[in-house]
């Protein structure tokens, strides 16, 4: 395999990428069809941080951040970098002097199958990751990978330019090509749950709002006053 940079990407659209950031990885999941969601163990290292952007993709060797600093040049503002590794890897390929040279390049957060670590000075400098661990064990420099190739990242396939939407809720990663439709469906999924949200709110219950009382009772559903009259 060629290490190669791709310096010219294609990114997301812009008003897609504004609905994601707003609307959130859940609701933006289900619009795409329940695809395209990352493996659980990748949790944002501090909570509280809701972000989209396209991504600038890295394939790293596991314990080694060189590529990492090679695609801090190809990032612009309102990017999110998304690194894979060769092989498993927890170590803290991140910790607060990359992400204060990310954060100066306008990139608003990292998204990372490895480990991060400074914490702390992270969610100090509200500089969001998500990763598959926090691990103090450091890096090297010594091997060479890619930047802006396609990669798979906790079982997802990203590829450069995608959108990527992360929250506490997990990682999504819509393709390009699908970003209005899913942005649009999205947009639509959250006006219904609104609709919704306040009818539960005023007491209406889930059984009648969604009419599954006569579903419940075709499939067997038995009612009963006493336990003993079970």
């Amino acid at each position: 395999m060629k290490n190669v940079v791709v310096r010219n990407i294609q990114r997301a659209d812009a008003a897609a990428l504004a609905t994601f950031e707003k609307l959130g990885a859940s609701t933006v999941h289900e619009a795409l069809g329940r695809y395209q969601l990352m493996k659980p163990y990748i949790r944002p290292v501090w909570a509280g941080a809701s972000i989209a952007g396209p991504a600038v993709t890295v394939l790293a060797q596991p314990g080694d951040n060189w590529m990492l600093h090679v695609a801090i040049e190809q990032c612009q503002p309102g990017d999110i970098v998304v690194l894979a590794c060769t092989a498993d890897n927890t170590d803290g390929m991140i910790g607060d002097l990359i992400a204060t040279s990310l954060k100066a390049r306008g990139v608003k957060g990292v998204v990372m199958d490895a480990g991060c670590r400074d914490v702390a000075a992270l969610k100090e400098m509200g500089f969001p990751i998500w990763s598959r661990a926090i691990s103090s064990k450091g890096t090297v420099k010594a091997t060479l990978g890619s930047v802006n190739i396609p990669v798979v990242c906790a079982g997802v396939y990203v590829e450069p330019g995608d959108a990527v939407v992360a929250d506490d809720d997990g990682v999504v990663v819509v393709p390009k090509k699908y970003c209005a439709e899913v942005a649009e469906k999205a947009q639509k999924r959250f006006d219904d749950e609104d609709a919704k949200r306040q009818k539960l709110a005023a007491g209406v219950l889930g059984l009648d709002m969604y009419n599954m009382r006569e579903p419940l009772k075709k499939a067997g559903l038995i009612y009963v006053d006493k336990p003993e009259d079970v």
